[in-house]
């Protein structure tokens, strides 16, 4: 069994929240003001409402205003992790699923609010 603070301890879950978290900070450093009040949640997997088929496809992520009139960008983990195969693969989806949802909140394309993003 490994120590606690191994890598091999961390569960999937840790690992993709570690992986948005890495995704924020990054963004943080360039939109601070900009991503102040908004609040970033994971969750498994999205509530698909009723009559929405496989066919409609599945969201990686979700923006949305709360009651509070606050910003919340979700980013879901199992579409995500089925999507990709590497860590690497999976790093890159989460930061660019983030990118795009900013951007949605900004009112920006996703390349003004990183220019390295594939798009």
């Amino acid at each position: 069994m490994a120590p606690p603070e191994s890598p091999l301890s961390r569960s999937r879950a840790q690992v993709f929240d570690d992986l948005v978290l890495d995704a924020v900070e990054r963004l943080e450093r360039v939109w601070s003001r900009e991503l102040a009040n908004v609040e970033f949640l994971v969750e498994d997997v999205p509530r698909v409402p009723p009559g929405v088929t496989a066919e409609d496809g599945i969201p990686y992520s979700r923006l949305e205003t709360g009651r509070d009139g606050r910003a919340c960008i979700t980013v879901y983990r199992r579409p995500v992790e089925i999507r990709t195969r590497e860590p690497e693969e999976m790093a890159l989806m989460v930061y660019e699923t983030v990118v795009e949802e900013v951007a949605n909140l900004l009112g920006l394309e996703p390349e003004t609010v990183d220019p390295e993003t594939r798009g």
